[in-house]
C-alpha cells in the first residue's frame, strides 16, 4: 500500500499503474536493467533517494517501487499528461516548492506517518530535473526526514538518458536505462548535526555510481521485452 494525502491506495490501483507503465515503456522502446534488488528487502520504514533527469524517472520508479512506498514530488507534475496520471494513481504526495512552509509541513507529517504506518518514502534530493551529465548538489530535506525518523536511506541511481534522449534537441530513440540499487545507509543514532556530512557522503557515492553505469557511447535497442 501507499499513501495519498493520508488515504490508502489499493492493490487493484497498483495493478492499473503497472499496466499503464508497462505499455508506455513498450511504446517508447525502453528497457530497464535493474541490479541490487536484495537491498530493498528490508523491513520497516526507509527513505529511498535517487537522481532525477526527466519525467521518464516515473517509469523506472514503477519498475522497482517496493510495497508501502510513496514519493514526494513537485505539484506541477500532477498536470504532466500520462505521467501526471500515473503519479496521482500511485499516491504521490505533491508539494508546492515555492512555499517553504508547505514543504516543511509535508515532510514533518510524512515522518510521523512513516513511523506510525511503517511507510517507505522515495525522494529526489536534487529537487529538479537535471540532464547535464552529472548529479546536482542535494537538498537536505530527505536527510533530515530520515534522521528524524531514524530510518535508513537506500540510494538508487539511474544511468544517464543522454544516449537516447536529448531534451533540448527534442531527440528521442529507444534505449536501455540501468537502475542500480545500492546498500542501505543507517541513520540510527544520528542527529541533525550529522545531516550535512550524511548528505555529502551519499552524493559522492551516487555520483561515482552514476559515472560508472552511464555509458558515454550511444546505444539503441528495439522495443523492450522486459
Amino acid at each position: 500500500m501507499a499513501i495519498c494525502d493520508g488515504r490508502p491506495v489499493s492493490k487493484a490501483r497498483r495493478r492499473v499503474i503497472r499496466f499503464m507503465v508497462r505499455h508506455v515503456k513498450y511504446l517508447l522502446g525502453l528497457r530497464f536493467e535493474v541490479s541490487g534488488w536484495e537491498h530493498l528487502h528490508s523491513e520497516g520504514p526507509y527513505v529511498i533517494i535517487s537522481n532525477h533527469q526527466s519525467s521518464l524517472d516515473v517509469l523506472g520508479l514503477m519498475e522497482v517501487l517496493p510495497d508501502r512506498c510513496t514519493t514526494i514530488a513537485k505539484k506541477e507534475l500532477l498536470w504532466a499528461g500520462t505521467v501526471g496520471m500515473v503519479c496521482w494513481l500511485g499516491g504521490i504526495v505533491f508539494i508546492n516548492r515555492k512555499k517553504t512552509s508547505d514543504a516543511k509541513s509535508v515532510m514533518t507529517d510524512t515522518a510521523k506517518t512513516m513511523l506510525h504506518d511503517k511507510i517507505r518514502l522515495w525522494v529526489f534530493p536534487e529537487g529538479t530535473r537535471n540532464q547535464k551529465g552529472d548529479i546536482l548538489p542535494f537538498k537536505k530535506g530527505a536527510f533530515h526526514l530520515a534522521v528524524q525518523a531514524q530510518a535508513p536511506i537506500i540510494p538508487i541511481v539511474f544511468s544517464s538518458y543522454s544516449n537516447f534522449y536529448l531534451r533540448k534537441e527534442k531527440e528521442f530513440k529507444s534505449g536501455t536505462i540501468t537502475l542500480k540499487i545500492l546498500p542501505k545507509i543507517a541513520t540510527k543514532g544520528l542527529t541533525s548535526d550529522d545531516v550535512s556530512s550524511l548528505c555529502d557522503r551519499l552524493h559522492a557515492v551516487m555520483c561515482a555510481e552514476f559515472r560508472k553505469i552511464s555509458s558515454p557511447s550511444p546505444q539503441s535497442n528495439g522495443p523492450s521485452n522486459h
